[in-house]
């Protein structure tokens, strides 16, 4: 697979370049710059899903259903959240794909009532992504003076790899299972490591 194994200098390069021919998500990517927004990242799914559509030569945007767009913001209040979410959503009206903005900080506030257990509050936007349901989707970039910054906690080896582990640092076996029968739909040729 293109990618893997690779130096991580050299995946960044490549995550950039394919990233930059996925044009509305890339758009989205290299205009967040101007938000002058403190702590963000888009990331998760989209980033994994245009590599992996990009190696198996499908259009990039096929499976990927929206862009996460995570930011923190010590001012937990839903108005907060929901000015920033509307402030985003203007900046990319013309994007065809949903965009799906949360405030990392404020997201212990409403997990229970949607996954059923609590967590503990975040104490950064990395401590975040290190949660994210895979170690493939654990990643976050943002572009900086037009540099490809990306966090990955668990290095890129696996999203190059099209290797799906389960990220146990938060999630359920039935999350992860749920979301691996949903992908392997759009993409077959992906290796799952069971829970």
């Amino acid at each position: 697979m293109i990618g893997n194994n690779a130096q991580l200098s050299q995946q960044i390069q490549l995550l950039h370049e394919i990233l930059q021919n996925n044009q509305p998500l890339y758009h989205v990517i290299e205009e967040s710059q101007h938000l002058n927004l403190p702590e963000y990242y888009i990331g998760a799914g989209c980033i994994a899903q245009t590599v992996w559509n990009y190696q198996n030569g499908n259009p990039l945007l096929t499976g990927i259903s929206d862009i996460d767009f995570v930011y923190f913001d010590c001012d937990l209040s839903l108005e907060s959240e929901n000015r920033m979410i509307q402030a985003i959503q203007n900046k990319f009206s013309d994007c065809p794909l949903k965009l799906d903005i949360k405030n990392q900080a404020r997201v212990h506030v409403w997990y229970k009532a949607h996954f059923g257990y609590d967590i503990i509050p975040y104490e950064s936007i990395e401590a975040a992504i290190n949660t994210w349901p895979t170690t493939a989707t654990s990643i976050g970039v943002r572009l900086k003076d037009n540099q490809l910054q990306v966090y990955a906690p668990f290095g890129l080896n696996d999203l190059f790899s099209q290797t799906v582990r389960p990220n146990k640092a938060q999630i359920t076996e039935q999350i992860y299972d749920k979301k691996v029968l949903k992908w392997l739909h759009a993409w077959p040729s992906l290796k799952i490591i069971p829970w």
